[in-house]
């Protein structure tokens, strides 16, 4: 991690990244997002706009389509596009243990912050998911 100054503070740098410019009516919302041991998130889904995230306490595991799914640790930062791309999972990693995360959402005009995919986009779309160790491959 990168330390920087801010001000009279010292700051360290978990992530960075370029979004979209913002049309008018966006609005942003910030979240802790609390999940009991075991808890397998929410179903696929996307997002109207990009989501910035911080792992405050235990585990998760964290699939972007076209990337390989992901265990985030607390103390560690995430981030997602949004808009077209589908969010596969975010579920608790840990089977004993509650997991809990900050996100900061940005959302576009008129449009919900959390859509649930068909399964029948997921099966159109099946070729963009990485291979998960679930399914046998590495």
């Amino acid at each position: 991690m990168q330390k920087m100054k801010m001000g009279n503070n010292e700051a360290e740098l978990l992530g960075s990244v370029m979004p979209p410019e913002l049309p008018p009516g966006s609005h942003v919302m910030t979240a802790i997002i609390e999940m009991p041991a075991g808890d397998p998130g929410s179903p696929p889904h996307r997002h109207s706009g990009p989501v910035f995230g911080y792992m405050l306490e235990g585990e998760m595991i964290f699939e972007l389509e076209g990337e390989p799914e992901r265990v985030i640790k607390a103390g560690e930062a995430f981030w997602e596009p949004g808009g077209d791309v589908i969010h596969y999972q975010a579920a608790n990693n840990l089977p004993d243990q509650p997991a809990k995360f900050l996100v900061v959402m940005v959302c576009a005009p008129d449009k919900e912050m959390l859509v649930l995919v068909s399964p029948e986009e997921l099966e159109a779309r099946k070729d963009r998911r990485a291979p998960r160790p679930t399914d046998g491959a590495a």
